[in-house]
């Protein structure tokens, strides 16, 4: 009797671990998903950050060419033509010294 009532005390004892682990997956299992889904919105955050770099970097070298061309002739010119968004660094790589380059 003694032996059945201490397996009853260690069955419930790991039923009650067995319901701890549980719910700790359960925690588990959600955080993973927004970790998912926050990895999956961070990825197309840099696809787009990286396509704005190409687009900057190609109307960059369009307007270097331009200026060797002769293309642009003075500054005030120059500065009509660039798009908005170079005068804004959004990409990693625009610094403003990059911007004070392409407005000379």
């Amino acid at each position: 009797a003694e032996k059945n009532l201490k397996l009853e005390e260690k069955i419930t004892m790991l039923q009650q671990q067995n319901e701890e682990l549980r719910a700790r997956i359960e925690q588990n299992t959600i955080i993973t998903r927004q970790l998912s889904e926050e990895n999956a919105n961070l990825q197309e955050y840099v696809e787009k950050e990286v396509e704005e770099k190409k687009r900057l970097s190609r109307t960059n070298e369009e307007l270097l060419w331009k200026l060797q061309e002769g293309d642009v002739t003075s500054p005030k010119k120059l500065a009509s033509t660039l798009p908005p968004s170079l005068y804004q660094c959004s990409s990693e790589d625009s610094s403003p010294a990059k911007v004070r380059t392409l407005r000379r």
